[in-house]
């Protein structure tokens, strides 16, 4: 099941250029073999559209953008049964592969040591369940936190940028438009952002002044129809950090009594 609506969102593509990432994809067996001549005149158009196509979702050429696309199409068209052993079998490895102790130390120290200042967490669809569950994290730790996602007015997040010491945003695909927007007027107020993502590339992990990746077993799933591992492995990486963050204070208890 390949959906390429976070492929090309942002990309500014015409209808033709996303036609032939369409073309490229539901192909993705014939069409090194193909060439970007044959690609152009299959969907007919030239063969600098192709390479112009390739250049506008961020690749060196056709190739690069073939050989980056190949494992996205083979994950999604993997057999349930894959899917599901995968989905069955999260360890330490797989929230801790892509990030370090040292992004949990700079996380704690930058955003969970906040005194004055509120984190301010952002999130939409899917992601807003597990920002909300981070967010009453939060507060029973005694942060000052605050919490809003797609369906609040972009006010509450607004209204209160003077107040805000850290924004933590989450986001499956690394992509979401309206999570970009609050990225940029973050950085715009050198607020320090904070962002959770699938593993590879993606624009919210670019932007982030600190970025923790989840692996995403269906990239391309964008509508999370199919058995994945990306949001209990958000979830277990929110304790460990919360594991950490409270080992940073039991010192503090054990001296003051």
């Amino acid at each position: 099941m390949v959906d390429i609506s976070k492929i090309i969102q942002g990309k500014n593509l015409s209808e033709v250029e996303v036609q032939i990432v369409q073309y490229i994809i539901t192909n993705i067996d014939n069409v090194l073999e193909m060439g970007v001549r044959t690609i152009a005149k299959e969907n007919f158009t030239s063969p600098a559209t192709v390479i112009r196509l390739s250049k506008k979702l961020g690749y060196t050429g056709f190739i690069d953008m073939y050989y980056h696309l190949l494992p996205l199409v083979k994950k999604a068209d993997l057999p349930e049964s894959n899917v599901m052993e995968e989905f069955l079998e999260i360890s330490s490895k797989d929230f801790m592969s892509h990030n370090s102790m040292e992004d949990i130390e700079i996380f704690i120290k930058k955003v969970l040591n906040l005194k004055q200042s509120y984190i301010f967490i952002y999130a939409t669809g899917f992601s807003a369940i597990a920002a909300e569950y981070l967010y009453k994290k939060l507060l029973v730790l005694g942060r000052k936190t605050i919490f809003a996602s797609g369906t609040d007015s972009i006010g509450v997040f607004e209204n209160n940028l003077e107040d805000i010491g850290a924004l933590v945003v989450i986001s499956k695909s690394g992509e979401t438009q309206l999570v970009l927007d609050k990225m940029q007027a973050a950085k715009e107020h050198h607020i320090f952002t904070v962002s959770f993502t699938k593993e590879t590339e993606n624009r919210i992990a670019e932007l982030s002044n600190l970025n923790f990746k989840i692996i995403d077993h269906n990239k391309l799933d964008d509508r999370n129809m199919l058995p994945n591992s990306f949001f209990p492995g958000l979830m277990l990486m929110f304790e460990y950090i919360v594991k950490q963050y409270v080992g940073t204070l039991l010192p503090k208890k054990d001296k003051n009594e």
